[in-house]
């Protein structure tokens, strides 16, 4: 019965999720000076926006983990990444552009990356963060054939997201 549940719940998050994926995300400001991206977008939004300075500096430094890097290019074709961040989020700051880093290191499929904007809420375009129990940003999920496999919260509970990545995909 709980296994049934489970892929009751995992099917609505997937069907909501699409929704989300077909709605454009919204970008405005919570507080002056700030920009709040909410729902699915592009991570050229990241690269290209004056507004997230913190992106590239952040990006250009990061140094794969060989474990990460290894997993992740043996897992390329068969899982999916979704991250979920504040652009708001200094945690964000510092653990998204070094994902990105190591999912470009390792020649990942960049049709197999979904990166999905919250407010200061942690709620999104669809209320997908709700439905995936998303609570905290940044939360890095990886599914197999529609299952979650493992998710990294934050920093992961090393402190290193990519270490804990790593054993997701082992």
């Amino acid at each position: 019965m709980k296994g049934i549940l489970k892929s009751v719940l995992l099917s609505v998050a997937l069907l909501i999720s699409i929704g989300v994926w077909a709605q454009p995300f919204e970008t405005f400001s919570e507080r002056p000076g700030e920009k709040t991206i909410k729902g699915h977008f592009p991570r050229t939004l990241l690269e290209t926006d004056t507004s997230f300075t913190w992106y590239r500096s952040t990006y250009q430094n990061y140094k794969a983990r060989p474990d990460a890097l290894e997993n992740l290019r043996k897992q390329a074709d068969s899982v999916e990444v979704v991250a979920f961040m504040g652009t708001w989020c200094e945690d964000s700051h510092f653990v998204i552009p070094q994902l990105i880093a190591l999912l470009d290191s390792a020649h990942f499929p960049k049709e197999r990356f979904s990166l999905i904007g919250v407010d200061r809420d942690k709620k999104t375009v669809g209320r997908l963060a709700q439905a995936l129990n998303v609570t905290l940003v940044p939360t890095i999920l990886v599914f197999k054939n529609g299952k979650e496999l493992g998710r990294v919260i934050e920093f992961g509970k090393y402190g290193l997201f990519d270490k804990e990545l790593a054993e997701i995909l082992r």
